[in-house]
């Protein structure tokens, strides 16, 4: 019986888990008019392409700052006691130190047109007022985490490289060479992704190296379980699941069967599969009843998993019957069991040694289903 494992599949999973970190800029600006700088104005960036908005407010100085932006397009809006008295748009860029914004809304004379746009981007105004310690203070942070946040982004590109170098080598069933490549991935992960060591897991299970795999999956684990995205519990229950085949194949039936358990609590939507694949782990073995029991565990899951039905059926045969006359007789539930996996599969790959069993237990092949 194989073993449903879906270890190469994972690694698609894993490769669009890793994603780079955003990165954000400084703004400040003054609002001005004839008299001065305006105080109690609000001003909105709206994000043109996301329609994010940051609503700030001009101080007595008619000045307003704000660090955390995010670069991109804005439309700029000037509001003066819930009315908008200027609008204008804005370019926010990575690339400077503190994107400048000062706007004059000073009535243009008689018979000329005010302009009513900010200085180009990068051009310095007139005068420029200098900022305060805390601005000072809260750029150096700012700059401080960009610069952090492209040498992390730098190193996630180079590990998605890597995820995506290893998933092309277990295509091609080159084992061993996505073990060299996530070896080099693992070292290279400072921050300790658990997706790396899951694929590392799935590299070394190829290779047929079942200790590391496991002691990578349980890395893995232990990792995802301090994950608060949105599919860290799936992930440790594909850590799990295959944690467990890596048990198997080393003898280790009891930590087989307990990782294949822990896989079912983390993610209840795929119960029935990590329960069919512990039954198949301990029919292996020997263990028909133990297995069967882990089958009904998979029919309770999702009563529509065929194999389960067939696999328990084939396990019961083991205490069939036969009299003087050779007529075979199976425990109860055993025909039943053949021709639901029928009815669910009617032209499945099981389909014909189901209706040979059926067939030489004297029992007819039920037709009242719907085939789907």
């Amino acid at each position: 019986m194989r073993l449903k494992t879906g270890a190469i599949a994972l690694v698609f999973v894993l490769l669009s888990a890793i994603s780079a970190l955003a990165q954000t800029a400084t703004i400040k600006g003054t609002v001005k008019d004839a008299n001065g700088g305006m105080p109690g104005l609000a001003v909105q960036l709206k994000d043109s392409e996301t329609g994010r908005k940051y609503n700030l407010k001009t101080d007595k100085k008619g000045e307003f700052f704000s660090i955390g932006v995010s670069p991109g397009k804005y439309d700029v809006s000037v509001s003066k006691d819930g009315k908008v008295v200027y609008t204008t748009k804005f370019q926010v860029s990575l690339n400077l130190d503190v994107n400048q914004l000062d706007i004059d809304l000073t009535p243009a004379p008689a018979g000329q047109e005010a302009a009513q746009q900010a200085p180009p981007q990068g051009q310095q105004p007139t005068q420029q007022r200098k900022l305060t310690e805390e601005e000072k203070k809260q750029i150096e942070e700012v700059t401080k985490k960009n610069a952090e946040i492209t040498k992390e982004n730098a190193k996630i590109g180079n590990l998605n490289n890597l995820l995506k170098e290893a998933q092309a080598d277990m295509t091609a069933k080159n084992y061993d060479a996505a073990v060299t490549v996530m070896e080099q991935a693992a070292q290279a992960d400072n921050s300790q992704h658990d997706q790396v060591y899951g694929v590392l897991g799935d590299a070394y299970l190829g290779a047929k190296k079942y200790p590391e795999a496991v002691t990578a999956y349980t890395k893995a684990v232990e990792l995802g379980s301090t994950q608060t995205r949105a599919n860290a519990k799936q992930m440790i229950a594909s850590y799990y699941n295959n944690m467990g085949q890596a048990y198997a194949r080393t003898n280790k039936i009891p930590e087989s069967i307990d990782a294949y358990n822990k896989a079912a609590e983390a993610d209840p939507t795929r119960a029935s599969q990590f329960y069919y694949n512990e039954g198949a782990v301990l029919t292996n073995t020997g263990k028909v009843d133990d297995a069967n029991t882990a089958f009904t565990k998979a029919i309770q899951a999702d009563p529509n998993h065929a194999d389960a039905y067939y696999q328990r059926a084939i396990n019961s045969l083991q205490k069939a019957t036969v009299d003087k006359q050779g007529k075979m007789t199976a425990p109860p539930g055993t025909v039943d069991d053949f021709n639901k996996y029928l009815e669910l599969q009617p032209t499945g790959p099981y389909a014909e040694g189901a209706k040979q069993m059926l067939d030489t237990l004297g029992a007819k092949v039920q037709t009242g289903f719907k085939k789907k």
